[in-house]
């Protein structure tokens, strides 16, 4: 077994953090505000956030004005 390896499909909480360039505690107040995309919280209390998720989720974002 390989440890430090993550599935396929998902991006750590340091990646979001980094693609959406909020820190840290910014994602856990959108986090329990319900704000958040989904996570998957692993056994060891680490986060992973599915791609497709964080896409969706960020197209929900999408302001409709032009």
């Amino acid at each position: 077994m390989t440890t430090g390896t993550k599935p396929r499909g998902t991006l750590t909480l340091a990646e979001v953090l980094d693609e959406l360039q909020v820190s840290r505690s910014t994602f856990y107040d959108w986090r329990a505000k319900g704000r958040a995309p989904r996570c998957l919280k692993l056994p060891n209390g680490d986060l992973r956030i599915r791609r497709t998720d964080l896409d969706r989720w960020l197209a929900t974002l999408e302001d409709g004005a032009r």
